[in-house]
């Protein structure tokens, strides 16, 4: 029974650090320099999920959780504006500025995915909750 909460929980976690994930990609949809100021475009992050096993070599799995974070190695897209601090100064490209390639409507969808997979946890959590408060007052 207690399995449930474990199993539930690793979802949560899980599903927070994928909603973090998004909403910084939606944050820095027109980032256009790094951490240390060079002019290289925000690249998107993604989630990547594993099944957490059952240590004892069981095929049975314990829960979820986060892999890894990837860095998403997409090609930027360009906007001509010639004025922007950050435009390119010569070459092929010159007046356009490199922009990170993130869809906002994906980053929606994926957002209200993981949101009602989050819900769908928390009501597993509930469910588990009600099942162990009626078996105690089964027995008592």
């Amino acid at each position: 029974m207690l399995a449930s909460f474990d199993i539930s929980t690793s979802a949560l976690v899980a599903q927070r650090q994928r909603l973090d994930a998004i909403s910084s990609n939606m944050a820095n949809m027109f980032t256009t320099r790094n951490e240390a100021g060079e002019k290289v475009p925000y690249q998107p992050r993604y989630v990547i999920f594993e099944s957490e096993p059952v240590s004892g070599g069981s095929q049975a799995a314990r829960g979820v959780r986060v892999s890894s974070v990837e860095i998403d190695p997409i090609e930027p897209r360009y906007k001509y504006d010639p004025g922007h601090p950050d435009a390119i100064t010569e070459g092929d490209k010159k007046g356009y500025v490199a922009l990170p390639n993130i869809d906002m409507t994906e980053q929606f969808v994926d957002a209200i995915e993981a949101t009602r997979s989050y819900e769908a946890n928390v009501g597993a959590i509930e469910i588990s909750k009600d099942l162990v408060n009626r078996t105690l007052n089964i027995l008592a």
